[in-house]
């Protein structure tokens, strides 16, 4: 392998309801199968990669022609070639870099179209050019050739996170957790630990993946909406349950209160008098 300069590589760390009482079905069904019901639609995609990134891999032992040269060299006009082929290209002299490479990349992508899959394949394709693209703008131009799929990897994972926190919905949000379990010890590969670790790609990809996951925060899977959300859409007031049970009781004490102030009322106006007068004669009488 010819390599000119110092070759770098990427490698990861091991309207719902209408003012009556119809129901719009359509969108029922849509929160329901904002999911892909089946897991081995997902996971076609991601074995494609897999394909491609060993292709690459073995086509570089084939051939003489130098693929390293292909990635992507910083603010240098042809290493913008680097967009489209980086993702791709492996140090063939370690085969743990593809290794390293592969595991996240399927497990990423297959979580990226299961639960994504209206915008999958877009953010996909952002994140293989937008990374790219980051990477040329910022890093530093000392001639060195960025290559592998950590970069996108890193954008997928960092989507996948901010995404189902944006979200606010429970299986995204227990995606996120899964995301973190799993590759949260990646967020070191943003920082210059070694020589040989593009860690501007690194953090390319992690920024890429915020910004998508912002761009694309209404698109996509959502979190079902209750009644009343959808009637304050709507114009549709919801019942004050609270104000009309005030209310009945505030009724309900002033009845009890003309009731008792009509008794009161009506005890007043009533007087009985008793006199007691004796009877003189029947006294005289007993008396005699």
């Amino acid at each position: 392998m010819i390599v000119k300069n110092r070759l770098r590589i990427s490698a990861t760390d091991c309207q719902y309801f209408n003012k009556g009482i119809s129901f719009d079905f359509d969108h029922a069904m849509q929160t329901t199968n904002q999911f892909d019901h089946h897991l081995r639609h997902a996971v076609v995609p991601a074995i494609i990669v897999l394909v491609m990134m060993w292709l690459f891999y073995w086509a570089d032992f084939l051939f003489i022609y130098d693929f390293h040269s292909l990635g992507v060299v910083p603010k240098q006009l042809p290493g913008l070639k680097g967009l489209i082929f980086m993702p791709w290209i492996h140090a063939h002299s370690d085969a743990r870099h593809i290794l390293n490479n592969s595991i996240p990349a399927f497990l990423l992508i297959t979580l990226l179209f299961y639960s994504y899959k209206e915008i999958a394949l877009r953010v996909f394709f952002f994140a293989w050019f937008l990374t790219g693209f980051l990477l040329w703008l910022l890093a530093a131009d000392n001639g060195a050739h960025h290559i592998g799929m950590s970069g996108v990897i890193y954008c997928l994972a960092a989507f996948l996170f901010t995404s189902g926190v944006l979200r606010k919905y429970l299986p995204l949000q227990a995606l996120s957790l899964f995301i973190v379990f799993l590759y949260g010890s990646m967020i070191w590969g943003i920082f210059p630990t070694k020589e040989r670790i593009s860690w501007e790609g690194h953090l390319s990809g992690m920024v890429v993946g915020v910004i998508l996951a912002i761009y694309y925060r209404r698109r996509g899977p959502q979190r079902p909406k209750y009644q009343y959300e959808i009637e304050k859409e709507m114009g549709i007031e919801p019942p004050d349950f609270e104000g009309m049970y005030l209310e009945r009781m505030r009724l309900k004490e002033e009845e009890e209160l003309r009731i008792q102030a009509e008794k009161q009322s009506v005890s007043s106006e009533i007087q009985v008098t008793y006199d007691f007068k004796p009877n003189s004669e029947n006294k005289q009488a007993k008396s005699e």
